[in-house]
């Protein structure tokens, strides 16, 4: 393998989810492929046009020329704008076209991995004309593949692989949103602490404290005293980070203790996926 070792976890994330993805909607009947999943506006067909259409990028390939529909109403802004492109270029394409094309990238892609011998700090390019890091587009691919591959799972009933590889690149993604959830966003008071509880497929305790200038740090130590304590299972914590659900759908998931009013804005604010 020419990988950089830095680069293997994602690669091996991304294996595990694209080939979850590909087994789960392999034999799909056409009219299954118009089920609605939890991310906003798209079907399954959506989702997977959108997993095949990045991956495409990954590979140098132009975007497609198409002008975007004005009755969307679930695109406002231009990385959605950006994102949607791929998606509604594919909306008409028939199940055996969608999976033969799945099936066609991923066998490029994994041809592109095992012959990838770049740096983890080489540039590329990015969303909206964006220079990034492989490292950087590797990471939020696996991280962007394994949440979509959750949303196909719920749209078909087929739950699992909650601790899978990705499921552990995504934990460490979503907590480094997380300062800015709680000391920025939620606008929590100063020397204050903010604790998280996560049990599940994947558990972890984390502490958010905010220092006197309002800045947010994530701990593992627990705090004596926190201001708000938050206690939820993994898939809800993954659901409310990735904007699937509202707070109020989730809210016999989640035990909140504390000021009632930070943990509301907490949670108003917990969505941190564009």
């Amino acid at each position: 393998m020419s990988l950089h070792p830095t680069l293997q976890p994602y690669a091996d994330a991304w294996t595990h989810s694209i080939d979850a993805i590909s087994e789960l909607v392999g034999t799909l009947a056409e009219g299954e492929w118009n089920r609605r999943t939890p991310c906003p506006g798209w079907s399954v067909r959506d989702v997977v046009s959108h997993v095949i259409g990045l991956d495409c990028e990954m590979l140098g390939d132009p975007r497609p020329i198409h002008t975007l529909p004005r009755d969307l109403f679930h695109v406002t802004n231009e990385h959605q704008r950006y994102m949607e492109m791929q998606v509604d270029v594919r909306r008409h394409h028939t199940a055996p076209e969608m999976t033969a094309e799945l099936e066609y990238t991923v066998i490029r892609r994994n041809r592109q991995l095992r012959n990838e011998s770049r740096e983890p700090g080489a540039t590329m390019r990015g969303a909206l004309g964006t220079e990034v890091t492989l490292e950087q587009a590797m990471r939020t691919r696996a991280f962007d593949v394994w949440v979509h591959e959750q949303d196909l799972r719920t749209a078909l009933g087929h739950p699992g692989n909650l601790d899978s590889p990705g499921s552990h690149i995504v934990r460490d993604v979503l907590l480094e949103a997380l300062p800015k959830v709680v000391a920025k966003d939620a606008n929590a008071p100063r020397s204050s602490a903010v604790v998280f509880d996560v049990h599940g497929p994947i558990e972890f305790l984390r502490t958010i404290r905010v220092d006197i200038q309002g800045r947010g740090t994530l701990e593992t130590a627990p705090a004596l005293g926190p201001a708000a304590t938050l206690t939820l299972d993994w898939e809800t914590y993954v659901r409310l980070a990735c904007g699937r659900v509202s707070p109020e759908a989730v809210a016999d998931r989640v035990k909140t203790e504390g000021d009632p009013d930070l943990t509301a804005a907490i949670l108003r604010n917990f969505t941190v996926t564009p």
